[in-house]
């Protein structure tokens, strides 16, 4: 029996994963992203021509999004026709980048530490655009958990991640430390550190020397006196202990829970990004072995962060 088709089309079905690149689409930069990244871009003189850069960097953005490994990169622009236009691989292509490709150009960032040219580039368009302020920093850590199982090929953890109590519970892997613009929330400084490493020591490098006013939590607190920190107003929150003796009673202690309540409005803006991070982007667990690979895809992460939390006014002022 001849079987009755249903009459899709499904090449105009607005998918909400077609939706998101359209959106990515219209906001990434990508002329200025090719620019940092071509000085770097092998020339091949024989053999078969390499892929452009700009498909190169939109597969590896897809990477990001879509928490790919690098043979289910390969798969997905075999299996997905949307990635493939979004990649700029049209009907008239003859081969696709397989996993080795795709791990070549990764590793090619990585070694000339173009993630963080780009996310400053990226930084630099949104100043100009009106969306972030630099006028105060806001600076937290996150943990990022890393496989603590000796069952694989070296019979050993990553000697890189180390270990750390938060509350009453212990963590393997890293830290990412963020700067935040406390107007827009966007990330202006990332660092990755392993887990063991005091928040309050990485504080001067989240700083981008042209902010008035910068906030940290309780973890934050001798901030003030560290050289390489010096500059800003630092408003460190209390510690929880003597903040919860706080009598609201007392005049001259409500005040300052009236402040400590401020300063929390402001602390907030940092836990934008980090949910931009872990919930948009599925990113909860290390993906390579060391510290610079992971603070790499990191800081890519953030970059793409930044564009996502800023689209909707991006593209109203594209139009």
């Amino acid at each position: 029996m001849k079987q009755l088709g249903l009459g899709l089309n499904l090449s105009t079905k607005r998918t909400r994963k077609r939706e998101f690149l359209d959106e990515m689409e219209r906001v990434v930069p990508w002329a200025a992203l090719v620019q940092v990244a071509e000085p770097y871009y092998p020339k091949a003189k024989t053999g078969r021509p390499p892929f452009g850069i700009e498909t190169m960097l939109r597969i590896h953005y897809l990477q990001q999004w879509f928490a790919l490994s690098d043979p289910a990169m390969e798969e997905a622009l075999h299996d997905m026709p949307v990635f493939r236009e979004f990649a700029k691989l049209g009907d008239g292509v003859t081969r696709l980048p397989d996993e080795t490709t795709i791990l070549r150009f990764r590793h090619l960032l990585e070694k000339h530490d173009l993630a963080t040219d780009m996310l400053r580039v990226v930084n630099d368009i949104l100043q100009a655009k009106g969306v972030m302020m630099k006028k105060g920093t806001v600076v937290d850590a996150t943990l990022i958990a890393a496989p603590s199982s000796t069952k694989n090929a070296e019979g050993e953890r990553d000697p890189e991640m180390k270990q750390a109590k938060k509350g009453n519970q212990w963590y393997f892997g890293m830290k990412a430390h963020i700067g935040v613009d406390a107007h827009s929330g966007l990330v202006h400084s990332v660092v990755g550190t392993a887990a063991s490493v005091n928040d309050v020591t990485q504080a001067g490098s989240l700083l981008h020397g042209e902010e008035e006013a910068a906030f940290g939590d309780a973890g934050y607190q001798g901030v003030h006196k560290r050289p390489e920190a010096a500059g800003p107003a630092w408003h460190v929150a209390m510690r929880p202990g003597l903040r919860r003796k706080l009598n609201p009673f007392i005049e001259p202690q409500f005040i300052a829970e009236q402040i400590e309540r401020a300063k929390a409005s402001v602390r907030a803006k940092v836990e934008h990004p980090f949910g931009v991070l872990k919930r948009q982007f599925g990113y909860t667990k290390v993906r390579y072995r060391g510290l610079k690979k992971n603070t790499a895809q990191i800081v890519t992460l953030f970059a793409l962060g930044n564009l996502w939390t800023a689209r909707r006014r991006l593209m109203g002022a594209t139009g």
